[in-house]
C-alpha cells in the first residue's frame, strides 16, 4: 500500500504539508532564517506519536467502558547535540485523571497501543529507545 503526500515551499523557511485534506505549516525560528509561523518538523514527529497512541488508548478504553476525566501524554525526549540532530530516547507519560480508574484496564490499553496498534511507535522503536509509564490522578 502506497501513500503520497506533497509539501510545498511557502517562502523563506516555511513549508506547508497537506495531509488528508488538512494543511500543516512548518517554519523555522527567526535565528535560523524563519518567521516562526508554525511548528518545527521534529516536534511534529512527537505530536504524531502521541496522537497515534492517544487515539488507540481512547478507542480501546471506550470499548472496555473505562471512563476518565482527562488524558494527557507528556513526552520526554533526548536529542543529540551533533548534526544530524536526532532523538535517541523518548519516554511517554500517560497521565489519566478520574475517580476509581481501573489501572489494569488502562495498563492493558496502553500496552496494546505500544506493542500492537500504534504504527508510529513501531517506527520509532526501530531507531531509538521508546519507553512509557502511566500516572493516575484522582
Amino acid at each position: 500500500m502506497k501513500e503520497n503526500y506533497i509539501t510545498k515551499w511557502k517562502g523563506n523557511m516555511a513549508f506547508e504539508a497537506e495531509i488528508t485534506g488538512h494543511k500543516v505549516l512548518m517554519d523555522a525560528d527567526s535565528k535560523f532564517g524563519g518567521e516562526d509561523r508554525g511548528p518545527r518538523p521534529k516536534p511534529l514527529l512527537i505530536a504524531a506519536l502521541t496522537g497515534c497512541t492517544g487515539m488507540d488508548v481512547a478507542s480501546i478504553l471506550k470499548k472496555m467502558r473505562v471512563e476518565y476525566d482527562s488524558l494527557e501524554i507528556k513526552t520526554e525526549a533526548d536529542l543529540t547535540e551533533e548534526h544530524p540532530k536526532t532523538y535517541t530516547k523518548m519516554n511517554l507519560v500517560y497521565e489519566f485523571t478520574g475517580k476509581e480508574l481501573d489501572l489494569k484496564k488502562i495498563e492493558k490499553a496502553v500496552k496494546l497501543s505500544q506493542e500492537r496498534y500504534c504504527g508510529v511507535s513501531a517506527l520509532f522503536e526501530k531507531g531509538m529507545e521508546l519507553t512509557y509509564e502511566i500516572k493516575i490522578i484522582e
